[in-house]
C-alpha cells in the first residue's frame, strides 16, 4: 500500500501524525489477512509499533504486510513501513507493527482460517518468530486476568 504525506496528515513539526500512520497499518493489515482468508477479518490487537525515524511532509510512504502464521481462526500480520523522499532519493525502514486478525463470518462469529506454509529462510524466521510472539500475548492476558 502506498500513501503520500499531506499537509493534513502531519503535526507542527511536518511529521507524520502517528495515528494517521496507525491507521494506514491497520488498513493495510486487514486488506492482507481478509486477502489471505477470502473473508471479512478485524482487528484483534496491536502488539507494538516501533517508531524508527520520523516519516516528513512529502514522503511517500509504502506499507508491506505478511500474514506470518495463522493459529486457528486468529494471524498474524506483520507491517513494515518505508518512507521514501524522490528529492534525496532516500529510502528508509521507519517503523515495524505486529497486529492480530481474527476471521468472521457473516454474522461475526470467528471462522477457522487457512494455514500458511512458509518456504522461504525469510517466511521461516517470521513464522517461528510469530508463534513466539503469540505465547509472549497470551502469557500478557493471562497476568492481566
Amino acid at each position: 500500500m502506498t500513501e503520500l504525506v499531506l499537509p493534513n496528515h502531519t503535526n507542527q513539526f511536518s511529521n507524520l501524525f502517528g495515528g494517521q500512520l496507525m491507521h494506514w497499518i491497520d488498513i493495510c493489515a486487514a486488506l492482507t489477512s481478509s486477502k489471505h482468508a477470502q473473508r471479512v477479518c478485524v482487528t484483534a490487537s496491536v502488539d507494538r509499533i516501533d517508531f524508527h525515524h520520523p516519516i516528513k511532509l512529502g514522503d511517500v510512504v509504502t506499507l508491506r504486510a505478511s500474514v506470518n502464521r495463522v493459529f486457528n481462526t486468529s494471524m498474524e500480520v506483520g507491517v513494515k513501513i518505508f518512507a521514501e523522499n524522490f528529492k534525496e532519493g532516500k529510502k528508509l525502514h521507519t517503523n515495524s507493527a505486529y497486529l492480530t486478525f481474527v476471521a468472521v463470518d457473516k454474522e461475526g462469529h470467528p471462522v477457522k482460517t487457512t494455514d500458511i506454509i512458509p518456504e522461504t529462510d525469510e517466511e521461516k524466521r517470521r513464522y517461528n518468530e510469530a508463534l513466539k510472539r503469540r505465547e509472549t500475548r497470551l502469557k500478557s492476558r493471562k497476568g492481566n486476568s
